[in-house]
This record gives C-alpha cells, sequence and structure tokens, in this order.
C-alpha cells in the first residue's frame, strides 16, 4: 500500500474519531486546527517539496496527538489520569507531551529546510537556529492560547489546560525546548542520512 494512503489513513482514522462526540466541541476545534491546516498544505507541496519520510511520520505522530487532546481535552486524557493516580500527582501531564512533540517536530522541519534550502549550513549553528525556531514557534503558540481567552473568557479554559498551574506557560516552553534537544540527541544522524539522499537524490 503507497505510504501517502497509509498516511491519510491514519490520519482520516484517528481525526473522525477524535470528532465524535469530544469532551468540549469548542476546544477540539482549537486542539485539531494546526493538524487541519497541515494536511493541505503538505498535500500542496509533496511533489514540488517532498519531506523526508521522517518528517511524515513524525508530523502524523503529532497530528495524532493533538487530536487525542482535542477529543478529551488535554486536562483529560484517561491514560494521563491513570498515570498520575500512578505517581501520586494530581495534574494530568498529557500537555506536556503536546508541547514536547511541538518542540521535537518544528526542529526537525527547520532544521530539513535550512538545510535543503540553503539557507543555513548543517553544523551547530544550523542545529542552533533550528532550536531557536521551535522556542519561537512555541511561544508564539502560548501567545495564541493567550489571545483566545481573551476573547472568548472562560470557554478557552480547557484549550489553555492549566490546571491550576502558574507556571503552566513557562513549563510548556520548557518542554518544547526538551523536545527541540532531544530530537538533535536522538533523531538528527537518522534525519541526516534521509537529508542526503534528498540532496543527492
Amino acid at each position: 500500500m503507497n505510504k501517502q494512503l497509509i498516511w491519510m489513513l491514519v490520519f482520516s482514522t484517528v481525526l473522525l474519531w477524535s470528532a465524535i462526540d469530544p469532551k468540549d466541541q469548542f476546544t477540539w476545534f482549537l486542539e485539531v486546527l494546526p493538524a487541519l491546516v497541515a494536511v493541505p498544505l503538505l498535500f500542496f507541496t509533496r511533489h514540488k517539496f517532498p519531506l523526508t519520510s521522517l518528517a511524515y511520520l513524525l508530523i502524523l505522530i503529532h497530528c495524532v496527538i493533538l487530536m487525542i487532546g482535542g477529543h478529551y481535552t488535554y486536562a483529560e486524557v484517561p491514560l494521563f489520569d491513570w498515570l498520575a493516580e500512578l505517581t501520586g500527582t494530581e495534574r494530568n501531564n498529557y500537555d506536556k507531551l503536546g508541547h514536547f512533540a511541538q518542540g521535537f517536530v518544528p526542529t526537525l522541519l527547520a532544521r530539513e529546510l535550512f538545510i535543503r534550502l540553503e539557507i543555513v549550513k548543517k553544523g551547530s549553528w544550523c542545529n542552533f537556529l533550528a532550536v531557536c525556531f521551535s522556542l519561537a514557534f512555541s511561544a508564539f503558540y502560548e501567545l495564541i492560547e493567550w489571545w483566545v481567552a481573551l476573547l472568548t473568557g472562560e470557554d478557552a479554559e480547557a484549550f489553555l489546560g492549566t490546571q491550576g498551574y502558574i507556571w503552566d506557560t513557562q513549563s510548556d516552553m520548557g518542554m518544547a525546548l526538551v523536545g527541540a534537544i532531544t530530537y538533535l540527541i536522538v533523531a538528527s544522524r537518522f534525519h541526516n542520512k534521509q537529508l542526503q539522499a534528498k540532496l543527492t537524490g
């Protein structure tokens, strides 16, 4: 079966499940919107500028994380409720997984674009600027959450998902930084091989 078809099948299946009787319809829309925006972008660039297979896989995983969070709201994902009980904590930390991905995936994408478009050569500066990009993206997302909260009032509480934690915004960006650094340590070498194939293919 075609990889693109499998990608769309997984995406569509999870999206459909996510859209059926979500915890909060408004929150669901806000959470899955980035995933819905990603699909046409990937579709229209698939021939002119196809990404590496690792990039497509991680974008899909990130979309699934968003859709699960949208269905339950980030503060009420059952598995993470169970983990909270198991570890004796009160907070559901599913949102931290989302922000980890928000650092990991944009760093990979920024680095892929920097190298393939010859914006920055592969190396330390490229890695540093890719991390800076993901942190800027994370900070901008926090601004979006703030603006939504100002415009919609109490309706945005589930979207914010602070769960009473006063340092939630800072810890969200901290998790994005952890995700970005984890990508560089764990996945960048494997990614480099796929990038080299794109550059020489």
